[in-house]
């Protein structure tokens, strides 16, 4: 088989597998609270190995004493790592937060950039994070968000073979339509968090089993 017929084939799997995802979830969209394109920063900063219903017990004390990015990037880092401690990591996420305000305050005129180019200079912020600023944050989709579900189901699906989220990333940006690149993300990962997890998938109820590698390999 060549390799355009190959990857035209796993084009029209990912674009069922799109189509059932959007049935089965008409109004998913990102589980973060925020205000603010600063605000979903922070608590995405905050999200890594971390559960979004703990990041929004901890953001709205958060933003509320420092609600903007001059204000993140003035905290005292001690007050900034109490308040957000029980996310886990919390020094580095700290520290991770204050320093990208302060290159926004310093370096883009206090306000969030809308490239994933500039995005990729704050601390801390990897390709994952600037997906969900630019997606969630100002309706731009420059590549595809790759978190422990997407990685997951994608592989299971069979859309890669890869467990390096810059390769699946770039193979589902290969086989996924641009404007639908966060609709697949989030769609996704609400069906790892519901059927597909990662210990017990429940495969009886999933409607993706009939196209998915790893039942039917």
């Amino acid at each position: 088989m060549s390799i355009t017929r190959k990857w035209s084939s796993q084009q029209q799997k990912a674009r069922e597998i799109l189509i059932r995802l959007k049935r089965l979830y008409p109004d998913a969209t990102c589980s973060l609270t925020y205000d603010s394109p600063v605000q979903l920063l922070a608590a995405t900063i905050l999200s890594a190995q971390c559960t979004d219903e703990r990041v929004n017990k901890v953001t709205p004390e958060l933003f509320s004493r420092y609600p903007d990015a001059p204000a993140m990037a003035a905290a005292p880092l001690e007050e900034l790592e109490t308040l957000v401690r029980s996310t886990g990591f919390y020094r580095n996420k700290a520290k991770n937060i204050k320093g990208s305000c302060q290159k926004i305050v310093q370096d883009f005129d206090g306000k969030v950039p809308k490239t994933m180019e500039q995005l990729l200079t704050l601390p801390g912020v990897a390709r994952k994070t600037a997906n969900v600023v630019l997606a969630h944050g100002f309706g731009i989709n420059m590549g595809v968000t790759v978190d422990t579900h997407v990685k997951r189901l994608s592989k299971r699906l069979g859309l890669t073979k890869s467990d390096n989220p810059i390769q699946v990333e770039r193979d589902l940006m290969r086989l996924l339509p641009q404007p639908d690149w966060e609709n697949w993300s989030i769609r996704l990962i609400y069906h790892g968090r519901a059927v597909c997890r990662a210990r017990k998938p429940d495969c009886d109820r999933c409607s993706l089993v009939d196209l998915c590698d790893f039942v039917n390999s």
